[in-house]
């Protein structure tokens, strides 16, 4: 039955990578040290890898040289994208990988973003809309993203040691 293997196939497409039994989509948020949301790519399946939304977001032909981004693990190999170091095989990271990787976390307040994201009831519950209308979703994040925003000058996220 070609048709539902069709189907089948297409819903592979939506699964998460780190949760291959739930369906998601993916959209990449980039902000500032002010915790500002500064980009927002499109839509993607939940399948899709972080490094290749990053690619086609073309944020990076917009990023100054001097300029890096800091970034969780599925980001290893962008161009100026600073990573957390990892652990090798059978050793353990050395103190000075131990801090870099602490100093990478504490700059990286995306994760507080995201749930701040979530708190709209639209985008931290369970989505209802059609699933194939990428650009209305894109839309929506793009609006709750303004939201946060706005929000951020009334209820900071949490303060740097510099």
């Amino acid at each position: 039955t070609p048709f539902i293997n069709e189907i089948l196939d297409q819903r592979k497409a939506y699964y998460h990578s780190k949760s291959p039994t739930n369906y998601a989509f993916i959209i990449q948020l980039a902000c500032d040290f002010s915790h500002r949301i500064v980009n927002v790519s499109e839509c993607y399946h939940g399948s899709v890898h972080d490094i290749t939304i990053l690619r086609e977001s073309r944020l990076l032909e917009h990023t100054e040289e001097t300029v890096q981004i800091i970034a969780d693990k599925g980001y290893v190999g962008g161009e100026y994208v600073i990573t957390p170091k990892s652990k090798p095989r059978r050793s353990e990271l050395t103190d000075e990988e131990k801090n870099f990787n602490r100093d990478i976390s504490a700059k990286a307040a995306i994760e507080n973003i995201n749930q701040r994201l979530k708190t709209y009831a639209i985008l931290g519950s369970v989505y209802r809309r059609p699933i194939d209308d990428f650009h209305k979703t894109t839309k929506i994040v793009h609006v709750v993203s303004a939201l946060c925003n706005l929000n951020l000058s009334k209820h900071h996220i949490r303060k740097y040691a510099t």
